[in-house]
């Protein structure tokens, strides 16, 4: 049972104790604090390479793409050293996601110049659920992925996504899904995860420095702006490259892969400009209950990392997200001619399998029975899910204000 989360920006117990001996062990000497540099991250990634590192840089990219990232990395680590006041977990978790981020970067050129086929899988036109964070996306994914006739992306294909062998990736992300349990035991409440099942793909853009996975963690105002402002193209290009080689990799290429990321709301036109035959939904819930919840995530995340969070930031920060992402949302798809549905909140909440027949209709999709009972199945499994504990923490948090 995760301990009552009496405040927006409480802390776990055990985050408290790794932070407070961090602190000791850097002042002590005990231990270096990591090294949060980009020359520093890229010589630790590129070592296994040698000679070939630059090879692999560059591995089915192109020179935009490899400067976009080389760009967007010192940028976005001098956010976090300006801008984030991150404590000494903080600093050590911002430098572990980093250095994922080059090692995979590294990895996935060095696999590509040897299959360069993958980047090239023809893949069935996606589904993909578009709308703000804690809107009802993930049911919609959940719900849509549960039909055996679509494919899915795993959590632990998302936050590891090199392809290895034995299923360890699996392996690795039960561990690390328990280690981050630990630290913030009230982690699966707001977002469930679990290894094996069904994740967004928000670590394929992050793997690219898109900042939306980094602005909810950390108070990196100067990248967040100057990213929203850059075309985001060259990370949807990454996106794509990953998409496609996880589909070879797992053989579901030719099954409709059901997809959602609350950032693509920012970046439609660069994610229809690699998927121009996909088809949408449109995920719909009061902006108001959406701030409210984004902003329990975020401060979530924020807690952890820094001892100096802000909540009145934190939510000026997604009211700028709703409003900019509607805006664009609203933008980009005026003129889209290719198939959508639309879906409320509310509605999936009354009568979710009314709403799912509409969706599948408006997408020209068939619903079978089979996939109405896989859907069923996990919605009898969710009466239970630890989902519920957020609302009654927002609740909770709703009465004290």
């Amino acid at each position: 049972m995760a301990p009552i989360r009496d405040h927006l920006l409480a802390r776990g117990a055990l985050a408290q104790r790794a932070n407070d001996f961090l602190g000791r062990a850097w002042a002590k000497g005990w231990l270096p604090p990591p090294d949060l540099d980009p020359d520093a991250l890229w010589a630790l990634a590129a070592k296994p390479y040698g000679t070939q590192a630059g090879a692999a840089e560059h591995g089915g990219r192109s020179a935009e793409d490899v400067a976009d990232f080389r760009e967007r990395l010192t940028r976005i680590i001098a956010a976090a050293q300006t801008e984030a006041d991150l404590n000494p977990l903080g600093r050590t978790m911002a430098w572990g996601q980093l250095a994922r981020m080059v090692k995979n970067r590294l990895a996935f050129g060095a696999l590509w110049l040897e299959r360069p086929e993958l980047i090239a899988t023809p893949l069935a036109p996606p589904i993909i659920v578009i709308g703000h964070m804690r809107s009802g996306t993930t049911r919609i994914h959940k719900l849509l992925a549960a039909d055996p006739a679509h494919s899915h992306t795993r959590y632990c294909d998302a936050y590891h996504p090199v392809p290895g062998r034995f299923g360890m990736n699996r392996i690795v992300g039960a561990l690390e899904l328990a280690m981050l349990g630990a630290l913030n035991p009230w982690m699966q409440s707001i977002h469930p995860m679990a290894a094996g099942a069904v994740e967004e793909e928000l670590a394929w853009i992050s793997a690219a420095l898109h900042h939306s996975i980094y602005e909810s963690q950390w108070h990196i105002p100067s990248y967040s702006a100057w990213s929203e402002a850059r075309d985001p193209a060259p990370i949807y290009r990454e996106f794509a490259r990953i998409l496609r080689t996880d589909a070879a990799h797992r053989g579901v290429a030719d099954r409709p892969r059901v997809m959602k990321v609350p950032a693509f709301a920012e970046d439609i036109p660069s994610l229809l400009a690699q998927f121009p035959d996909a088809r949408l939904v449109l995920a719909h819930r009061d902006h108001d209950a959406v701030l409210k919840s984004a902003v329990s995530l975020a401060a979530n995340q924020m807690a952890i990392q820094s001892d100096t969070c802000d909540l009145a930031q934190i939510e000026a920060r997604w009211r700028h997200k709703i409003a900019l992402r509607e805006g664009r949302m609203t933008e980009a798809l005026a003129g889209w001619q290719g198939p959508v549905a639309q879906l409320h909140f509310d509605d999936l909440s009354a009568d979710w399998q009314g709403a799912i027949r509409r969706c599948y209709a408006d997408l020209g999709l068939t619903l079978t029975s089979q996939a109405l009972a896989a859907m069923r199945k996990l919605m009898a499994a969710s009466e239970g899910g630890h989902h519920h504990a957020h609302a009654d923490q927002l609740a909770r948090f709703a009465q004290a204000g």
